[in-house]
Formats: structure tokens, C-alpha cells, sequence
């Protein structure tokens, strides 16, 4: 018998689809960047979902990885990429897309749609992973840019937003092919620079790796509140509006002297170039369906 969706993965990618579309609506010149972040995780939880990480936004020429903690950040005449996730009872829906609000990059956020739409007809029962980055690939270096070769899709998993397999923007040769049952992420990157990122700035986007005990009382309650999570990363803002940012702070040095916090600092376009993205989430079946998918845009 065939493996079915599970329905929890179907719910979790329409939300995540419904809160994305949403979310475009509100990025404008000089909105506060985290009160558009926190309306967007609201959306997700009123749809009936949950987080299953902090949604993001990339300016420019950073490419991931970014949701900023204080309330002064706004607008401005920015490349904006918006990366969210929903998860219903751990099963995950992850998409994303680029709005421009300087009115300069309109072939680069082209080139990242169009991407994705061929790795639509790419993906599929027995396609296999190099051909998918290659179509990429060709798409975006036929805009006369490139893809960033270090960034990659990947599977979906019960409380994962990465697991095998990795699914590249370029050709990279893998002849694996794509299995009935899977679940994956698709998320082409485009940039005018030079194809890689790296990592650069201070991070506001934390997972714990451990379940070492810690004694401090609010230091537990802390612990306690990203266990919830399921493994899941969080962001500093979700925990200094109930703790405070001096006990937050006091738990993230304690949880880096175990050794169990890992963080994940924004991840910059090594030339300085500008990055759009695009992003679906997929079942793969006899029939393979978009479950991020919710308008023909």
C-alpha cells in the first residue's frame, strides 16, 4: 500500500502558505521589522498551527538566518526575504519568498520564482537530487546570476526542519532519487554576488542540543519554556517579553558553559551580494503535491 500524506503535514503547510501571503502584505517601508514577525507567528497560532521556528527576514545581502530582537529596526528600501515556519503536531511547513522594496531587483527575485517553479516540474517520484539542483541552477544562471551553492532544501521530519535529503541549487551530481513518503523543503537562493554565504553578526536564533541539568530556579523555568518547543530553535524576543533580557542572558551564558546552546548567526553573501529566495514544501507521491502552495503566484 502506498504511504499516504499525513494530514497534520497537509494542515501545517496551508497555514504556513495562508501566514506567508499574509505576511507580504505587511512588509512596507518603515514597519517595525519584529512587530511584522510577531503578527505573522500571531497568524500562525490563529490558523490553528504552531511555530516550528522564528520567522525570518533577510535584508539585502543576507541571506538567512535574521529576525531582529528590539523594536526600533524598520523598513527601509530593502531586498526582503521571508522565511517562515508552521507545525502541526510536529509535522512542518516551510516556505518562503521575496518582496523588494527598493523597486532595483525585480530580475533577481524573478530568477528565484522562477527557480522554484522549475524545481516544481523537477521534483517528483524518482527524480533525482542533482537533476532538481540543476534545473535550478539553469534557471537562475539564465537570469545572469547565481545560485548559492551552500545553501540547500532539505527533508522535513516530526519536529525537524532539516533532515536528509539535502536538496542543492546546483548540480551536484547526486543521483539519489526522490521515494514515495518523503517530505521536503525547496528553497532556491539567487544572488548578484558570488554564490556563498557565511556567517556574520550576532545570533538571535538559539536551539538547546542537550538535557544537561541546570540549578538556578528562573534558569529552569527558562529551560523549561524552549523544552515545549520540542527541539524546535527559538529566538531571543519569545523569551525576554516573559523573562526579562538580564535572566535571559544570565540562562544562554549557563546553557554555553554546558555546552548544549547552539546558535545560528546570520548567514551573509560572502561578496556582499544581494539575495532573493522562493520556497515550497513537498510530498512526494504518485501524485506529488505543494502543501505550501495557496494562491498561483
Amino acid at each position: 500500500m502506498s504511504p499516504e500524506m499525513n494530514s497534520d503535514f497537509a494542515k501545517a503547510g496551508q497555514i504556513a502558505g495562508i501566514a506567508l501571503q499574509y505576511g507580504k502584505t505587511l512588509i512596507r517601508r518603515d514597519a517595525v521589522i519584529a512587530e511584522v514577525l510577531d503578527k505573522i507567528e500571531a497568524s500562525i497560532r490563529e490558523l490553528g498551527g504552531e511555530i516550528a521556528f522564528p520567522a525570518q527576514v533577510a535584508l539585502n545581502e543576507t541571506a538567512a538566518h535574521f529576525c531582529p530582537e528590539d523594536y526600533d529596526a524598520t523598513f527601509g528600501d530593502d531586498l526582503v526575504s521571508l522565511d517562515i515556519g508552521a507545525h502541526v503536531n510536529g509535522y512542518v511547513g516551510d516556505t518562503a519568498l521575496t518582496v523588494d522594496l527598493s523597486g532595483r531587483y525585480g530580475d533577481l527575485m524573478k530568477a528565484s520564482r522562477n527557480a522554484l517553479a522549475a524545481a516544481v516540474k523537477a521534483v517528483g517520484l524518482g527524480a533525482k537530487i542533482g537533476d532538481i539542483g540543476a534545473a535550478i541552477e539553469s534557471e537562475i544562471e539564465g537570469f545572469g546570476y547565481k545560485p548559492v551553492q551552500n545553501l540547500s532544501g532539505h527533508g522535513l521530519g516530526k519536529y525537524q526542519i532539516h533532515t536528509s535529503p539535502s536538496i542543492p541549487n546546483v548540480d551536484n551530481g547526486d543521483r539519489a532519487e526522490l521515494t514515495e513518503g518523503m517530505t521536503i523543503a525547496v528553497e532556491p537562493f539567487a544572488t548578484d554576488g558570488i554564490g556563498m554565504v557565511g556567517e556574520k553578526g550576532d545570533p538571535s536564533i538559539f536551539m538547546l542540543t542537550g538535557n544537561k541539568p541546570v540549578r538556578v530556579g528562573f534558569v529552569r523555568d527558562i529551560r523549561k519554556e524552549v523544552d515545549s518547543l520540542h527541539g524546535l530553535p527559538f529566538t531571543t524576543r519569545w523569551l525576554t517579553r516573559r523573562f526579562g533580557e538580564a535572566k535571559v542572558q544570565y540562562a544562554f551564558n549557563q546553557f554555553r558553559q554546558l555546552g548544549i546552546l547552539h546558535d545560528f548567526p546570520p548567514l551573509v553573501e560572502k561578496q556582499g551580494g544581494m539575495v532573493s529566495q522562493a520556497e515550497h514544501s513537498f510530498y512526494i507521491g504518485e501524485k506529488t503535491l505543494i502543501t505550501t502552495k495557496v494562491d498561483k503566484g
